[in-house]
């Protein structure tokens, strides 16, 4: 297996040229991370070159690295099914940056690109209806991205004197809230409900 991931990344990156900026064989699979500007070059060649055939888009995926001048990881997943063999695609780019879509090469990003973009605020040109598909109407921000509060900024109940959907800025009731048990690290000293049926017999270690 590890000669033939050799053979492609081989094959990859004297086909590509300069759109690969790296390539790196970790964990069983073959990772290329490519030029922005060129990711839809990559991933016709990869579904369509005899020796990749990497013909079915398992899942797009973000990463934010808030740090990082180009904050943003865009991950792709492809999967060969005629040559038995997985590959990762990797680009970055930041918030203001859009990257091209992907649909016209593999349909089924559609809806991996639209949630990218819902969760991290990811633009796509050339998309056909970019637009949240996890959020709500109106919702601020993007859930997945580091820098996001924890409990968000906004919280929805049922109003029984209106009658209808509220939304209201979040507000915690005290700074910090207090478990009854101890540090998972160290355990519990008391038996939970259920443990009892662990507890080994009296003179049995």
């Amino acid at each position: 297996m590890s000669e033939k991931l050799q053979q492609l990344e081989t094959h990859c990156n004297g086909a590509l040229g300069d759109a690969v900026v790296e390539s790196r064989i970790s964990y069983g699979e073959l990772t290329l991370d490519v030029a922005r500007e060129k990711i839809l070059d990559v991933l016709t060649f990869l579904r369509d070159d005899a020796d990749c055939l990497f013909e079915i888009l398992i899942d797009i995926c973000g990463v934010d690295w808030p740090a990082r001048e180009q904050r943003f990881d865009v991950v792709y997943h492809l999967l060969s099914p005629r040559h038995n063999s997985r590959i990762r695609v990797k680009l970055r780019t930041d918030e203001t940056t859009p990257v091209a879509s992907a649909v016209g090469v593999y349909p089924a990003s559609n809806w991996f690109e639209r949630e990218a973009y819902d969760m991290y605020g990811i633009l796509f040109s050339g998309h056909p209806d970019l637009r949240r598909l996890l959020t709500d109407y109106g919702f601020q921000g993007y859930p997945l991205r580091k820098d996001f509060p924890l409990t968000g900024y906004v919280e929805v109940r049922y109003d029984e004197e209106q009658k209808r959907v509220v939304y209201e800025p979040v507000e915690l009731a005290q700074e910090f809230r207090s478990f009854d048990f101890e540090s998972p690290w160290e355990g519990t000293r008391s038996a939970l409900p259920g443990d009892e049926k662990a507890t080994p017999p009296v003179g049995r270690a």
